[in-house]
């Protein structure tokens, strides 16, 4: 299988890494013995890499799919504290639910914090003592702020980036695709690791897939993409593509045109109201403060995922 270095940080991958988001409670809800089936598909098919993090609720779902395997496999989760205690708790948590000596990356998680170097410099700190610790193996940054990683360029003890990159720049907080490109491409030059997130656009993308995919894929500064994926036909469909360029007109057409539906992670809505303003279609709603679809009316534009600050409304 194909080999990658992400950047100088020593860790070898396959370049399609394995999203864990949708597996849990946050999308597609599956329970861990159905999500680790997937995850030891993936496994057993070459993938090499999970990514992960504290909000997904996911561990479970890691841990049996990692149940009595014996190959290589590097983890990556991150940590949305906003303070040193809570940092160490979430990666405390990981260790003990996971079982594990060791998380290979984990990243500061600021998805909406343009200067995480400031607003967060308690975290780091912390991230950076618990890798002296050895409980962290490398420490790095997730963002959808392309000022982020910008900043990120010029701190070498980031050896890993995570960036929100897809082909219409959706869900990018200060620019488009190209300026994020750009961004990352300098923490490449640098030596840093870069394995992209959200090539799908939270699944807003997905009847484009092949060519969201071949862009994120073909930025000679991506190293890895991770995608979340829910069928063993996905996974192997896109191993196939990784690994050998190659996308089966047949099943890809059957994959793009798959039923699909909005999901709203509520409890991370705060009412702004946005998406309901978006909405051509009126299948938003506010009834209690939080948004609601009503999937009859519901056309899967997308808009309202656009529309959303928060980014919490996928297509699934």
């Amino acid at each position: 299988m194909k080999q990658i270095q992400l950047g100088s940080s020593g860790i070898t991958i396959f370049p399609l890494i394995f999203g864990t988001l949708p597996l849990g409670p946050l999308q597609a809800g599956l329970s861990p013995a159905d999500g680790g089936r997937l995850i030891r598909h993936a496994l057993e098919r070459g993938i090499t890499m999970l990514d992960t993090a504290a909000l997904y609720k996911t561990y479970p779902h890691i841990r049996a799919g990692l149940e009595g395997w014996q190959e290589q496999v590097t983890i990556a989760s991150k940590t949305h504290a906003a303070d040193a205690a809570g940092a160490r708790l979430h990666v405390e948590e990981a260790l003990r639910e996971l079982k594990r000596d060791r998380l290979d990356i984990v990243h500061l998680h600021g998805a909406r914090i343009a200067d995480p170097f400031t607003e967060r410099a308690a975290v780091l700190e912390e991230l950076l003592m618990m890798k002296e610790e050895g409980k962290i193996g490398h420490v790095g940054l997730s963002s959808h702020y392309i000022a982020a990683f910008r900043k990120a360029a010029l701190h070498p003890e980031i050896e890993v980036i995570h960036p929100m990159i897809n082909r219409t720049g959706m869900g990018i907080l200060d620019g488009s695709a190209a300026d994020m490109a750009g961004a990352i491409a300098v923490c490449a030059r640098s030596g840093q690791g870069v394995y992209a997130m959200k090539a799908l656009a939270g699944g807003n993308l997905i009847s484009e897939a092949r060519q969201s995919l071949a862009y994120v894929a073909g930025l000679a500064s991506v190293h890895g993409v991770a995608i979340g994926m829910l069928s063993e036909q996905e996974i192997d469909a896109n191993i196939a593509f990784f690994e050998h360029g190659t996308m089966d007109e047949e099943l890809w057409t059957k994959l793009e045109s798959r039923r699909r539906r909005l999901r709203i992670m509520e409890q991370f809505c705060k009412g702004c109201g946005r998406c309901v303003e978006t909405c051509g279609s009126q299948a938003l709603s506010m009834p209690a403060g939080k948004a609601v679809v009503d999937d009859a009316a519901c056309i899967l534009c997308g808009y309202c995922g656009a529309a959303c600050p928060e980014f919490i409304i996928r297509v699934v």
